[in-house]
């Protein structure tokens, strides 16, 4: 445990419960899942699942970046989202936002999620 760091960074959204950003292993950094909060204001941003799957992303490269590392970091993301009709979309931003790098990734379709925004993304990066 003595190796485990929490990472807190300004640049993403305030964690809205009891977890942290990500923790940082040494090796791995396991980034909880982003979900369309504004880092500045800590309130849902965007109306569209384009513009929610953006910030959501946004968050996540926040994250990434105080770490010194960025997408090509990602070994595994899974995505939570309301409508798998959203997922053309989603996979379309993904894909622009990842500019090629693909990570082993999963999609899941859930009921609901925190404070019903539309899309979260959680991932693991490897230094």
């Amino acid at each position: 445990m003595a190796n485990l760091k929490i990472v807190l960074t300004p640049n993403a959204p305030a964690p809205i419960g009891p977890y942290s950003q990500a923790i940082d292993t040494g090796s791995f950094i396991f980034i909880s899942g982003q979900i369309p909060l504004d880092p500045i204001t800590g309130n849902i941003a965007g109306n569209t699942i384009q513009e929610q799957t953006e910030l959501a992303l946004n968050n996540l490269k926040a994250i990434l970046a105080f770490q010194s590392l960025s997408v090509q970091n990602l070994v595994k993301a899974t995505i939570f989202i309301k409508s798998m009709a959203d997922f053309p979309i989603i996979n379309s931003i993904y894909e622009k936002a990842l500019d090629g790098w693909k990570p082993a990734r999963s999609v899941v379709e859930v009921s609901c999620l925190p404070k019903n925004v539309m899309i979260e993304i959680e991932a693991i990066a490897w230094r």
